[in-house]
């Protein structure tokens, strides 16, 4: 469950094709991949 993200294309929650965890520049890790149905660009901020 932890691999899943809300795609605003398909409008639905999806798991995360690829996911690459990634520090943001206030030091937050969040995840960055792909929608496995549609390709478009996901991301999910981590607690």
């Amino acid at each position: 469950m932890a691999d899943t993200g809300y795609c605003v294309k398909c409008k639905e929650k999806r798991e995360i094709k690829d996911p690459q965890k990634v520090t943001m520049k206030n030091k937050r890790q969040a995840l960055k991949g792909k929608c496995p149905t549609c390709g478009t660009g996901m991301f999910r901020i981590l607690k």
